[in-house]
């Protein structure tokens, strides 16, 4: 079963954890979500960003996990999920390689939350993709190419 079609129904995903981290990209919430999206406008990211999730060797972090629980089942959002959805989606996103928040990450999210000045949460972001080895961030949140000390950020929706 590929992807998309587990999402139509919000099962749980079987996929495989990869093995190796080079060539690994970690992904963030905002991919997660598009994947979600009912929103007709958001129809090509949404498309996108399950291609994206049909590749076996990608990873997060427990922190995107939470964005994405609490963002999916926000009230205010135009096509919220419900807990149960959520947390079958949770389960089956953690077939990735997965970074727990830990002291170190912490404290290098904190460096580089200084060094680069971008946000904390995003900065925890970066370390947690560091932390897995992870060479390339996919978001669109920051800014596509920058380059933050050996981690890379690619924007997967460019030209959507």
């Amino acid at each position: 079963m590929t992807w998309p079609s587990r999402l139509a129904g919000f099962e749980l995903g079987t996929g495989s954890v990869a093995t190796s981290c080079t060539d690994v990209r970690f992904v963030d919430t905002n991919v997660l979500l598009y994947a979600i999206s009912r929103d007709d406008e958001e129809q090509a990211k949404r498309e996108r960003a399950n291609v994206v999730l049909n590749d076996r060797d990608l990873a997060l972090s427990v922190q995107v996990l939470q964005e994405f629980y609490v963002q999916s089942t926000r009230a205010s959002r135009t096509d919220p999920i419900t807990h149960e959805q959520a947390v079958n989606l949770v389960e089956s996103f953690l077939r990735f390689r997965t970074q727990d928040i830990t002291a170190p990450v912490l404290r290098a999210a904190l460096a580089t939350r200084d060094r680069f000045s971008v946000s904390y949460w995003d900065a925890a972001i970066i370390e947690a993709a560091r932390a897995l080895k992870c060479e390339v961030v996919l978001s669109e949140d920051l800014n596509d190419q920058q380059d933050y000390a050996g981690v890379r950020i690619e924007n997967p929706f460019i030209g959507l």
